[in-house]
C-alpha cells in the first residue's frame, strides 16, 4: 500500500459498496429474518392488526399482561397495550431502571385512506364510499389499484364489529376510479395537487341495485343489505367506526437476486419489528428494555394514542415506582433509539438529494442526527456525545450503518417521533431502514438493511 493510500485509509470515509464486502453468512442470516418480517407486514395491514400481530408474538414467547404496583424480577417479560393501537414490550433488567431504561421506538400507523363518518351513497348506478386521506400521500397513486378494507365498528350497544375484506385470494376488493387518457386533456393541464384532489377519492364499492322498485338509492341499500346480513350493522353505524382502505398488494421479493422487498406499510413496520424481534430475543439485560410501538405518527403524534401522549411516560414511571425510583431521574438516565426510515436514493430522481448526505439500499441501517425541514425546524438534533455512542456501539457490533438526510436542505424533510422522547430529557437518535417510494402504496427495502436494524436494537438492548 503506497503512503497516500495508507493515509487515505486511515482518514478518509470509506467508499459504499453495498454488500458486496459481506459474508453469504451475513446474507442467509437477512434473508431467513425477512421471512418472517414479510408475514408480519402481511398481517399488519392497520395499527390495530399490527397491535394483535404484535401480542400474539409476545404471547408466545413468555410476556404477560402488564400489571401495575406488581413487582418484577430480572428476566421478566411484559407487555402493555394503549386502546388497541399501541403497545409496549419490557424485559426487566439486573439492576430495574435504577441506571434509566433502553429504549426503541417506531410507528405503526403508515398512509391510507379512511372513510368518513358518513360515507355512503349513490350517483347514477354506482355506490360509493366518501373519504378523507390519513398522512402524507400522492393521491395519483391511490387510483386505480386493488383495496382492501379494514378496521372496527362500535354499535349504540357497546358491541364491536372486526372488519377485513380484501386481502384473501377469493375476496372482494374496492378501487378509486380515475379518468382515462382519451378524456383528460383538462386533467393533464394541472398541476399535481389540482389534477387529484381529496374529495375525488372516492372508493367504488357496489354497482347492483337491491330490486327494481321504484325506490331511490337501490345500489346504496343494496350495499347496506349485504354489510347487515354479513355484519349487522346499519348505516348509523359508520358514526362510530374506524374503517380504512389500504393496498390489496401481497407482500414481495423484488429483483431478479431477490435481494429487496416490496409491500405497503414499509414505513413504519420495516423499523416496527426488527424493534419488536430485538426486545423478545433479549433475555436477562442489564438494565429494563422497553419497544414501545405507537400510532398517529403520519398526522402528528397526537391524541392518546400517538407519542405526544404520556402513556409512555407513565409506563416507565410504572417500573419506576416498582423499584424505588423517581420516574423523571430514570428517563434524564435512559437512551433511546427512535426507529424510523429514510429516504433511498433514488438514481432516477437524483436532483432532490444531496448525494454526500444521502442513505442509499444495501448500505447498512441508516442513522439520522437530526430530521425536521429547512433550518432544522421540528427535529431534537442527537448530541455529539450520544452521535458517539451510538456510532462505537454499532461498529463494536459489526453492524453496517451509514449516515442521512431526507433530501436537500430547501426541499426535503420529514419528521419522526424523536423529539417527543428528547422532550422527556431522554438521549435519543433517529436510526431505520432506507426506503424507496416512500408513503406509495408499494415501498421498496432492503433486506440486508432491515436486518442491520435489528442488530442495532438488540446490540442497544444488551451491549
Amino acid at each position: 500500500m503506497s503512503e497516500i493510500k495508507e493515509l487515505k485509509e486511515k482518514l478518509m470515509m470509506k467508499e459504499r459498496k453495498g454488500t458486496s464486502t459481506v459474508s453469504k453468512e451475513e446474507l442467509d442470516l437477512a434473508n431467513n429474518f425477512c421471512i418472517d418480517y414479510k408475514k408480519f407486514l402481511d398481517k399488519s395491514r392497520t395499527e390495530r392488526e399490527a397491535v394483535k400481530y404484535a401480542v400474539a408474538l409476545a404471547k408466545e414467547n413468555g410476556f404477560t399482561e402488564f400489571e401495575q404496583d406488581k413487582k418484577y424480577n430480572p428476566g421478566d417479560r411484559v407487555y402493555i397495550v394503549n386502546r388497541n393501537k399501541a403497545v409496549g414490550l419490557a424485559v426487566i433488567g439486573k439492576n430495574g431502571t435504577k441506571n434509566g431504561v433502553k429504549l426503541s421506538i417506531a410507528h405503526i400507523d403508515s398512509p391510507r385512506i379512511d372513510i368518513k363518518p358518513n360515507p355512503l351513497y349513490e350517483d347514477n348506478g354506482l355506490a360509493l364510499l366518501k373519504t378523507h386521506y390519513y398522512g402524507g400521500i400522492k393521491k395519483y397513486q391511490w387510483t386505480t389499484i386493488p383495496l382492501s378494507l379494514y378496521g372496527t365498528v362500535v354499535k349504540t350497544d357497546g358491541s364491536k364489529v372486526e372488519i377485513a375484506v380484501g386481502d384473501k385470494d377469493d375476496d372482494e376488493c374496492f378501487v378509486i376510479t380515475d379518468l382515462l387518457p382519451h378524456l383528460d386533456r383538462e386533467q393533464a393541464t394541472k398541476t399535481m395537487n389540482k389534477a387529484f384532489t381529496g374529495e375525488q377519492l372516492n372508493v367504488l364499492v357496489g354497482s347492483q341495485a337491491v330490486d327494481d322498485s321504484d325506490e331511490k338509492d337501490l345500489v346504496a341499500l343494496n350495499v347496506m343489505k349485504i354489510l347487515n346480513e354479513r355484519y349487522g350493522i346499519t348505516e348509523g353505524d359508520f358514526l362510530s367506526a374506524e374503517l380504512s382502505f389500504v393496498p390489496s398488494y401481497k407482500t414481495r421479493d423484488v429483483g431478479f437476486d431477490r435481494s429487496l422487498i416490496g409491500g405497503y406499510g414499509h414505513d413504519d413496520r420495516c423499523c416496527a419489528y426488527p424493534a419488536l424481534m430485538a426486545a423478545i430475543d433479549t433475555k436477562t439485560p442489564e438494565s429494563t428494555v422497553i419497544t414501545y410501538l405507537t400510532d398517529k405518527e403520519e398526522t402528528g403524534s397526537d391524541g392518546n394514542t400517538g407519542m405526544q401522549s404520556d402513556f409512555l411516560r407513565y409506563f416507565i414511571y410504572d417500573l419506576a415506582k416498582a423499584d424505588g425510583e423517581e420516574g423523571y431521574r430514570v428517563l434524564s438516565k435512559s437512551k433511546c433509539l427512535s426507529a424510523d426510515v429514510n429516504a433511498a436514493f433514488d438514481p432516477t430522481y437524483s436532483s432532490a438529494y444531496e448525494i454526500k448526505n444521502a442513505s442509499f439500499i444495501n448500505e447498512g441501517v441508516v442513522i439520522s442526527k437530526y430530521t425536521g425541514h429547512g433550518g432544522k425546524y421540528d427535529t431534537s438534533d442527537a448530541s455529539a456525545e450520544y452521535m458517539g455512542e451510538i456510532r462505537s456501539m454499532l461498529n463494536k457490533n459489526n453492524i453496517k450503518w451509514q449516515i442521512g438526510e431526507l433530501g436537500k436542505v430547501d426541499i426535503g424533510g420529514g419528521g419522526t417521533i424523536a423529539k417527543y422522547v428528547a422532550n422527556m430529557n431522554v438521549d435519543v437518535i433517529d436510526l431505520g431502514v432506507a426506503v424507496l417510494c416512500m408513503h406509495a402504496p408499494f415501498e421498496i427495502i432492503s433486506k440486508f438493511d432491515i436486518y442491520m436494524a435489528y442488530k442495532a436494537f438488540y446490540a442497544l438492548f444488551n451491549d
